[in-house]
């Protein structure tokens, strides 16, 4: 998801895109925190252990997934996973729920480049097809929102959310001030795809990080829990997706017919 939004930076030439990735990885004294117990209970999550790393309240997994310390012991509702290629669409046990459904957002900080990345993002959910059930709105109250972003420093990822529970969507988005000069159209890629994991998605290439992060990317969690194929989409590559695991400065990912598919399935 990169997620690595943490994103990994992929950069347009191959170095570049490597130098990036290393960067970026997670720091081994990080990882070490984390005990055996609490990597069992993420591995039955279906999240990849082995780069899990803590971070206030949880853990993040698979570069900007937030799992809650809660969300450790919960019993999954799916046993079984439903995969068929290694691009497609995929959504977790849990969707927001109550549709039609507007969702509000609201950003806590002043930072102008995060704040219209928000907007965007909106934007581009809400320019869906009418048949689309799912909406968004800005809020300036954190008690009127459903979803609150907020700046961080000093992490390792670029922007980390959650999936929904109990019907509503994960309330918090944390991103990164380090890359808030980045280009407008990217930002709004990575405000979508955080929003995405708010609502049930998880990466499209979550069976094969390499698609979109590199050869050297570790792929996501293969346990039998919250990966199930979302019908009509495809079973080979999709370049442009908006629930790629990893993205750069420069590349805008707006919604692709998949990704379409995806979202009028679900909602």
């Amino acid at each position: 998801m990169k997620k690595t939004f943490r994103f990994l930076l992929f950069g347009a030439v191959a170095a570049t895109m490597f130098s990036a990735c290393k960067k970026n990885s997670t720091p081994a004294d990080e990882t070490e925190g984390v005990t055996q117990a609490e990597r069992s209970k993420i591995s039955a999550l279906g999240f990849t252990a082995s780069t899990a790393y803590k971070a206030d309240g949880g853990f993040i997994v698979e570069g900007d997934i937030f799992l809650s310390n809660e969300d450790l012991n919960k019993v999954p509702e799916q046993t079984s996973l439903m995969r068929v290629g290694d691009e497609e669409q995929y959504r977790t046990t849990n969707l927001v729920t109550g549709l039609p459904r507007t969702l509000t957002v609201r950003y806590t900080g002043t930072t102008a480049s995060i704040s219209a990345a928000v907007d965007a993002a909106i934007a581009r959910y809400n320019a869906l097809p009418a048949t689309y059930r799912l909406r968004f709105s800005r809020v300036a109250s954190t008690a009127a929102a459903n979803i609150t972003v907020s700046n961080v420093s000093g992490v390792s990822y670029i922007a980390s959310a959650g999936f929904p529970s109990g019907g509503n969507p994960f309330n918090s988005i944390r991103f990164n001030t380090t890359y808030a000069t980045w280009n407008a159209n990217t930002l709004a890629s990575v405000l979508a795809h955080e929003m995405g994991h708010c609502i049930g998605f998880r990466h499209t290439d979550y069976a094969n990080r390499s698609y979109s992060c590199g050869g050297s990317a570790v792929n996501e969690g293969s346990a039998g829990i919250g990966a199930i194929l979302i019908p009509g989409t495809p079973a080979g590559p999709d370049p442009n997706s908006w629930m790629l695991a990893c993205i750069g400065n420069g590349i805008n990912r707006p919604f692709n017919a998949n990704d379409r598919t995806a979202l009028d399935f679900l909602y």
